[in-house]
């Protein structure tokens, strides 16, 4: 527990400063079809340059968009590498780069506010520092038997599914690498059979700003206990009750007289 107490802790400063270093920061935003691509890209687009992601905004119809801030030059970088890699799913909708956003967006549009949100709740949970397997349905019986097939195939566990419109939605799961990766496979199958499979993505080694802005069941939430601080306490020293001893002077002596007999 004092592991998580000073995650914790080092997650809340990194949010204060985070937010705000983020005056006269560039935005850079990516759109894609599907909940797993736009994971996989937010994921690309943190390792590829020095941003910081902001979170997902999720407009309905499969839309979903991840939003990065940084400097100008990483922030390009990153957006570069997001939109390859959502080319690459098939699932790119469209991107944007602002060098210096004005502030009225950033007190109206979820663009810097979401972090400190994310990073308040500290949603570190027992399935962290895990390789994350995201299966995408369009209908809800089908991403039940997913997640159920991939249960059952392999050592893994569910950790939260998500909703984006037009009937999509994507079950979450955690494990190691090899697990993750025998499950999604497992999943895709039994999609394909029960519905219509829509999109999946395995990512290894994810960041802890991406595990942040995944949901997380409640039963897998570390529950914050209180932090344990050294104290000096003095225990109060019981009064002793104080003795008076007699005066020897004034205490009558008893003399023996021995006898002694001469033989």
């Amino acid at each position: 527990m004092d592991t998580y107490n000073q995650q914790s802790l080092s997650t809340v400063r990194a949010s204060s400063r985070r937010q705000d270093s983020f005056k006269d920061t560039a935005l850079g935003l990516v759109s894609t079809l599907s909940f797993p691509a736009i994971v996989g890209t937010a994921d690309m687009m943190l390792k590829s340059a020095g941003v910081h992601l902001v979170g997902y905004e999720k407009i309905g119809s499969g839309h979903c968009t991840a939003i990065v801030r940084g400097g100008i030059a990483d922030v390009r970088l990153a957006v570069e590498s997001g939109v390859q890699t959502a080319e690459q799913f098939g699932q790119l909708v469209s991107s944007l780069v602002i060098p210096r956003p004005f502030p009225n967006l950033d007190v109206v549009l979820p663009i810097t506010n979401r972090l400190s949100k994310y990073m308040e709740e500290g949603s570190y949970s027992r399935l962290s520092n895990l390789a994350i397997g995201l299966v995408e349905t369009r209908g809800f019986p089908a991403m039940v038997g997913a997640c159920d097939a991939m249960l059952k195939s392999a050592d893994v566990q569910l950790a939260a599914y998500e909703k984006i419109g037009a009937g999509l939605c994507t079950a979450i799961i955690r494990g190691s690498v090899a697990n993750v990766a025998v499950a999604v496979e497992a999943g895709m199958y039994e999609a394909e059979r029960i519905g219509e499979l829509n999109a999946v993505m395995v990512i290894p080694r994810p960041l802890d700003e991406l595990e942040i802005t995944l949901p997380v069941a409640s039963c897998w939430i570390e529950e914050r206990q209180p932090i344990k601080m050294p104290v000096n306490i003095k225990e109060q020293v019981a009064e002793l009750e104080v003795l008076q001893l007699p005066d020897l002077a004034k205490l009558p002596a008893k003399v023996t007289e021995e006898l002694w007999k001469d033989e």
